[in-house]
């Protein structure tokens, strides 16, 4: 207590905070009774200012308030609120013997009087004591409002008191907005109690490109480390392109990260199982103690991102060239020559291969030679184009007895019925035999033996005509079988 009797608890209020000046009001009314003009003249407190009275000695002295308009009104305000003024008490009374009745009778002229001022103070208090009340109740509905809460926002936290009835409310009053990737805890739209604690969890954009993969996520978490964990990714082993505690701002980060993955090298008939986060099968075959020359290569991509569990084969290839001479085949154009009889072809002009110089290169992987694959190609000589004339001119009629004569028999006598035959000596071929020079002078051009079938009997039923059997001295008998 202080030296005024008020509680120390409410000293020194804050004259601008409403709810101190309403505590104030009341620990005032809590602590003091009515104080009267004659005591604080006389600095004596009122021992009894409301004792009880004897029945027998009251006397009703209310009077309606029109009667008493010459009364000073009081003001109900707590803080304009002045002491009621009561009537001053009457000076003692002087005890004269024997007059009046002696002490007894100036003591119950006293009880009178005070019964008498009484009820005037009594209905002074009664819209003063309404006041209080009233405060009292309010402010207790006041108190019983306000919820004391710890709000952490994005990982910093601070306490506040707020009349807020759910925690969307809340978040509104404090000016804390949320979008579709943030987390609140507990959820929008929860009652709120005092004591309760609430977190605002912003989300970042996350572009990450995971084992070779690219995507971008959102993450409430607030550093890489907590990014990954929150991810679900293995961080053990891993390439991480950011250090694990930086943070993540509300802006997001682009991170690349490469787990460790096992991968199976086959080199040199060897089988080598190495733990990496390589970015590439190149990195991870040289990881395994393999160098790839020249032109060796891997059954995947080099650039490619190893898988986990993969099998990657190391191509050993070497390269040869080899130039070879290949021949070009001529071509045959054909002309036809009314001169001829049909059925007859005469090469003009014999055809003649050319040739061309061709380059290969031989591929060898891991031993095996593969299909040679021409590189370059060039043409040494020409080929010369065949020239061939060939018979449109009808054949002739042949006499009637001439026709009649067994030629097939002749035929086969002489070249076993082969149009093309030619003897051992090259002078004679054809079907019938024909030298060059009887051929031509019964009309045929070029060799007999390059005539048709057709054409050569013609040829021979002319040459009987003109001189018998005689041309065919050992078969001409043939002739009339």
């Amino acid at each position: 207590m202080d030296s005024d009797g008020r509680s120390a608890r409410f000293s020194a209020p804050d004259p601008e905070d409403p709810l101190e000046r309403v505590v104030v009001s009341i620990s005032q009314y809590e602590t003091y009774g009515p104080t009267y003009e004659n005591d604080q003249q006389n600095d004596q407190p009122n021992d009894q200012p409301y004792a009880a009275e004897d029945p027998r000695d009251y006397v009703d002295t209310y009077r309606p308030a029109y009667e008493t308009q010459h009364e000073v009104p009081y003001e109900t305000h707590p803080e304009a609120a002045t002491e009621p003024q009561l009537p001053r008490p009457l000076p003692p009374t002087i005890e004269l013997p024997g007059a009046f009745g002696g002490r007894a009778e100036a003591r119950r002229a006293a009880r009178r009087q005070k019964a008498a001022e009484r009820p005037q103070a009594v209905r002074r208090l009664v819209p003063r004591a309404l006041v209080v009340a009233f405060l009292a109740g309010g402010t207790t509905a006041f108190v019983a409002d306000d919820k004391a809460i710890e709000l952490t926002v994005d990982g910093k936290p601070r306490t506040l008191h707020t009349f807020a009835d759910d925690v969307t409310e809340l978040l509104a009053d404090e000016g804390v907005e949320v979008g579709a990737h943030d987390i609140v805890a507990p959820a929008p739209g929860t009652p709120l109690t005092s004591g309760d604690e609430i977190a605002v969890r912003y989300g970042r954009p996350l572009h990450l490109t995971l084992d070779g993969r690219r995507r971008t996520v959102w993450t409430t978490a607030r550093t890489v480390d907590g990014a990954l964990r929150e991810l679900g990714v293995r961080a053990e082993g891993a390439y991480v392109s950011a250090p694990r505690s930086k943070r993540i701002g509300l802006e997001g980060l682009t991170l690349d990260v490469r787990t460790e993955r096992t991968v199976t090298v086959m080199a040199d008939g060897r089988a080598r199982t190495v733990r990496t986060n390589a970015a590439t099968v190149r990195e991870a075959v040289e990881g395994a103690g393999i160098n790839l020359r020249g032109q060796d290569t891997t059954s995947v991509p080099p650039g490619s991102f190893p898988r986990d569990g993969q099998t990657v084969t190391v191509l050993r290839i070497t390269r040869t060239k080899e130039v070879r001479e290949e021949p070009i085949a001529f071509g045959v154009r054909r002309t036809p020559d009314a001169s001829l009889f049909r059925g007859t072809e005469v090469v003009e002009q014999a055809g003649q291969p050319g040739m061309r110089r061709v380059t290969y290169a031989h591929r060898t992987v891991n031993g095996v030679r593969s299909k040679p694959r021409p590189l370059d190609s060039e043409v040494v000589h020409e080929p010369r184009t065949q020239l061939v004339k060939i018979g449109t001119k009808p054949l002739p009629a042949a006499p009637a007895d001439v026709d009649d004569l067994n030629w097939s028999a002749l035929a086969a006598c002489e070249s076993g019925g082969r149009p093309g035959a030619v003897d051992p000596s090259g002078t004679y071929g054809g079907l019938y035999q024909f030298d060059t020079r009887t051929w031509q002078s019964l009309g045929g051009t070029g060799r007999p033996q390059d005539a048709s079938a057709a054409e050569q009997t013609y040829r021979a039923k002319k040459l009987y005509v003109r001189r018998g059997a005689s041309p065919w001295p050992h078969c001409g008998g043939r002739l009339h079988t």
